[in-house]
């Protein structure tokens, strides 16, 4: 079965950083596109940055653009999350997720496999 587990979340200052990890199994399993989405409470599920595998672009909301970088381990088939300047609007339960095909990059149906989240919280 295909599996998607999440570290590396914590809680940070304003300015500081964070890496996320989404490592995927089995290790040959292929996807064409995978992404980190987000959500606070009492708001909807926000698609943050996604890449497409093939050719390794990537999309993202304009909100963190220059402080996000999405990134992938071909051999470990595991995703990652680089977050610089984080601020504190930026505290969300992160989510990766994988598309087996390729969809609208920021909906949910696109995804098939979803990993379980991980807190992520930037004070001031």
């Amino acid at each position: 079965q295909v599996q998607l587990v999440q570290s590396g979340g914590g809680s940070v200052q304003a300015g500081g950083s964070l890496r996320l990890s989404c490592a995927a199994s089995p290790l040959a399993y292929v996807f064409y596109q995978m992404a980190w989405f987000r959500q606070t409470p009492g708001k909807e599920r926000e698609g943050v940055i996604a890449l497409y595998t093939h050719s390794g672009g990537t999309s993202f909301v304009d909100p963190v653009k220059g402080r996000f970088t999405v990134s992938r381990d071909n051999a470990k088939n595991t995703l990652y999350l680089q977050m610089n300047d984080l601020k504190p609007e930026d505290t969300a339960m992160y989510y990766c997720a994988a598309a087996e095909t390729l969809g609208t990059w920021s909906a949910e149906e696109t995804y098939k496999y979803w990993g379980l989240g991980t807190q992520v919280t930037v004070s001031t």
